[in-house]
């Protein structure tokens, strides 16, 4: 070997690398700047969190009857809120109150009694014990997993005799270990406990003149109600969301090169250009096939993690083979997302080696997201079911940890599936532009499809984007006023969220507003039948679907509350609810979303937005009724060419229904308690139908004719993605 040789190649390839700026950008400015970035971001987010925590009182609900003095011990303790009776049952609080619930015999009942410990010796090692299932474990461990209360306390009804006469009683702490503020609420409780526990002896000894330590005045017997399957799913779901992500991100990763830089270094692609096939064509064949090796990537390493658990853990701490299944299908539109994305940048990447310089950015932010999931502070809430790749690793935490909630599982899959939508429209208009595809370069604005439209109509892509852009921001706009009240956050979320958006990107984009919204006057049958379908769909619908998938009963309510505002005036109520949301809501749906996918046919057009319509009110309770309503809504915008046909159904629909939660006539009280009558459905339906044909006989107009009267379609709108 000649080692000169050596030295020159080593050199040359040193120095054309160095010469690539996105080299230099990955090797300096990313590691410098982003690691320090990340750590600093976690370590104040551990430390506010730990703080805030800190800062709040512990919520201890009181099952039973404590003895006046020790009662203003715990509340003089300071950050412990007793709350008498709070979450129990009636039949363990009767049978606490009797006497007939006694404590389980435990092993403090052959044991000797626990030495006093100092607060600051701290707990140490207990015995391991299993508390047998009895009606006050089960109560507690409901109470404390719904998070109604941080702990439960039970003074066992003997106590207070025993106290009164010198004897010794009994407490129970029931707290999840799993859940930081159980933990540490079951920590201060203990300490209150236990100083309380001290000031009682020193008292009788001091009454009795026997010296000091003679005797302890009760046992205190914390027990974690954390299940040893949560316990493993703590662990499990710490590190498995990271691990499965990654691997599902290189299982996309170098075929999405290979696939495209690669080609054009090999002098492939130009040969796959000039065959008789179309560039969609291209994208789907090289999309599935990326996506079908990531996904099997995800599934072997699923495989993989629900073999070794089972054989690493003893057969008490089974994990449910049903969670590693689910954990999969929670992969699917991560795949799908990592797939697209990748395809769509490494087709900019000339080489293999450009192909990765041009993936890496994306990649370690992504792989950063999954691995936030490792911190104890980051679960599953309305913060982090919106935030992509995060939201799917929280979800398979919660999955672990079992305590995934129904509308937060509903949010994150819906946003998932919203951002791999955008990913693949992104990457089908990459491959459309054939310039990029042989190597070259063109602004990223027309890339994108952001250029001005100058009067013309949105493409399909532009309105999914714009749909999945005002859901976003009207999730994370909406938790940032939800200290205010109902109305405000209904007339900021509706005005800021839904309406000034969307005519900011009617007019910021150029587009028709006349033609893009359907700003133009109905006629009269057209304005009749909205005005039928929406003084008769909401019965309908509800005597339907609501009877054979009904909700459950606390949201219904808590949907009346929310509907009525807090007990706001009616004129205010009326505005609000039923009238400012049928403009915002159908400019949106109706007007920039439908004039999009109308591209696609007015079937997709009032199908697809109906479903848009159902998934921006968040509740998979209220999908369906939702869905059903977008559906009139989209009919009547299709048939009349009006917006405001759908506005006029919309706020006729919500002002029945607010004013029957209103004013509550007697002849509606089994139909505000969910028990609608069949005649009255049927006659709902037979209103509804005529509706239904009234619009079908108005005359809609050639909306295609119309919107080039408005200024065309020209400028980039009139090719669909």
């Amino acid at each position: 070997m000649r080692l000169a040789i050596v030295w020159t190649i080593l050199r040359k390839e040193l120095v054309e690398s160095l010469r690539d700026r996105r080299t230099l950008v990955r090797l300096l400015v990313i590691p410098v700047v982003l690691y320090p970035l990340f750590a600093l971001g976690m370590s104040k987010l551990i430390g506010s969190e730990a703080a805030a925590r800190e800062a709040r009182s512990s919520r201890i609900a009181v099952w039973g009857e404590l003895a006046e003095d020790l009662r203003r011990r715990l509340e003089s303790a300071g950050k412990i809120e007793l709350a008498p009776w709070d979450g129990a049952p009636a039949d363990v609080r009767e049978g606490l109150l009797s006497g007939a619930l006694a404590p389980p015999p435990g092993p403090e009942a052959a044991a000797e009694p626990e030495p006093e410990r100092s607060e600051d010796e701290g707990e140490g090692e207990r015995p391991r014990w299993v508390e047998p299932e009895n009606p006050v474990l089960a109560a507690a461990r409901a109470a404390v997993s719904e998070r109604k209360v941080d702990a439960v306390l039970v003074p066992w009804p003997t106590l207070r005799d025993e106290l009164s006469r010198g004897g010794k009683g009994a407490v129970a702490i029931y707290f999840d270990s799993v859940r930081a503020d159980s933990a540490m609420a079951e920590a201060r409780l203990e300490g209150a406990l236990r100083r309380a526990r001290r000031a009682i002896v020193a008292d009788r000894e001091a009454a009795r003149g026997l010296p000091e330590g003679f005797s302890i005045a009760y046992d205190i017997a914390p027990r974690d109600v954390a299940a040893d399957s949560r316990k493993v799913g703590q662990i499990l779901g710490s590190m498995m969301p990271m691990m499965l992500i990654l691997m599902s991100l290189l299982g996309s990763f170098l075929p999405a090169i290979d696939l495209t830089a690669g080609e054009k270094e090999r002098g492939t692609m130009q040969t796959l250009l000039c065959a008789p096939v179309r560039s969609i064509e291209i994208i789907s064949g090289k999309f599935l096939a990326v996506w079908v090796i990531s996904l099997l990537t995800a599934l072997g390493n699923v495989v993989s993690l629900s073999l070794t658990v089972s054989r690493m853990l003893p057969d008490v701490m089974v994990v449910d083979p049903w969670i590693f299944a689910l954990t999969f299908v929670l992969l699917v539109p991560v795949t799908l997302l990592f797939s697209a994305l990748f395809l769509a940048l490494a087709v900019f990447a000339k080489d293999f080696k450009d192909g990765q310089n041009a993936l890496m950015p994306a990649y370690l932010p992504l792989s950063l997201l999954a691995g936030v999931t490792a911190l104890p502070v980051v679960e599953l809430n309305p913060w982090t079911a919106y935030a992509p790749v995060l939201n799917i690793a929280v979800l398979i935490k919660a999955l672990f940890l079992g305590e995934a909630p129904v509308d937060l599982l509903f949010a994150a899959l819906i946003s998932s599936a919203l951002y791999a939508c955008l990913a693949l429209l992104f990457a089908a208009r990459v491959f459309a532009r054939e310039s990029v595809l042989l190597g070259g370069h063109e602004p990223a604005r027309a890339v994108l499809g952001l250029a001005r439209r100058a009067g013309g109509t949105p493409t399909v892509g532009f309105s999914l984007a714009a749909f999945a852009g005002v859901q976003v921001l009207f999730f994370y706009g909406s938790l940032l006023i939800e200290r205010a009240s109902v109305a405000v956050q209904l007339a900021v979320s509706q005005v800021g969220f839904f309406l000034l958006p969307t005519i900011a990107l009617v007019t910021g984009f150029g587009l028709a507003p006349r033609a893009t919204l359907g700003l133009r006057p109905p006629s009269v049958r057209g304005l009749a039948g909205a005005l039928l379908l929406g003084a008769s769909a909401w019965i309908a619908i509800g005597g339907t679907l609501l009877r054979w998938f009904p909700p459950p009963e606390r949201f219904a309510r808590e949907l009346g509350d929310l509907v009525l505002l807090g007990g706001q005036p009616y004129p205010v109520v009326l505005l609000l609810v039923a009238v400012t949301p049928a403009v915002c809501e159908e400019l949106l749906f109706r007007g920039l979303v439908y004039a999009g996918l109308r591209r696609a046919g007015p079937a997709a057009a009032i199908g697809v937005a109906a479903l848009l319509f159902g998934l921006a009110h968040g509740s998979v309770y209220r999908l369906l009724p939702t869905f059903s309503l977008g559906l009139a809504l989209g009919y009547a915008r299709h048939r009349t060419g009006s917006v405001f046909a759908g506005m006029l159904l919309h706020a006729v629909n919500n002002g029945l229904a607010v004013s029957l939660l209103y004013f509550k006539p007697s002849w509606t009280q089994g139909v505000m308690e969910g028990e609608m009558p069949w005649s009255l459905t049927a006659g709902a339906a037979v209103v509804s139908l005529a509706g239904l044909l009234l619009l079908r006989g108005t005359r809609a107009p050639d909306e295609s004719v119309a919107a080039a009267r408005d200024g065309g379609s020209a400028g980039g709108g009139a090719t669909a993605v």
